[in-house]
């Protein structure tokens, strides 16, 4: 999704970046990645003690949209997924939706054009 293509979000596929990992903390999920992608960075840019990756705790939204990004559901599936989560609250399609591409923006997520 490199080009600038008009597409409409909702049809698009999110898919979890590889270089995070996923874990769980109690009801919650953390995510990791690491701080610099070269292995020589990591080695002699970050100073002893602190750690090569950075830790992000999502709350318990974060969560059930992190569970619901599988790579294969379109961001309405997910919409429609999330809906008994969020008790159809009024506007929550769209916190999601900035939820999800914010994920994008970071790079936590990559957003593909379903087929």
């Amino acid at each position: 999704m490199g080009t600038k293509e008009k597409f409409n979000f909702l049809d698009v596929v999110p898919c979890r970046s590889k270089q995070v990992k996923t874990e769980w903390e109690g009801e919650t999920i953390v995510l990791s990645f690491p701080r610099f992608r070269n292995k020589w960075i990591q080695r002699f840019l970050i100073p002893k003690g602190v750690s090569k990756e950075i830790r992000v705790a999502l709350e318990e939204h974060g969560t059930a949209v992190w569970e619901a990004i599988d790579g294969k559901r379109t961001v309405h599936e997910i919409l429609e997924v999330l809906g008994d989560h969020f008790q159809h609250e009024d506007a929550y399609e769209s916190r999601v939706s900035t939820y999800l591409y914010q994920l994008q923006k970071d790079k936590f997520i990559q957003l593909t054009v379903a087929d």
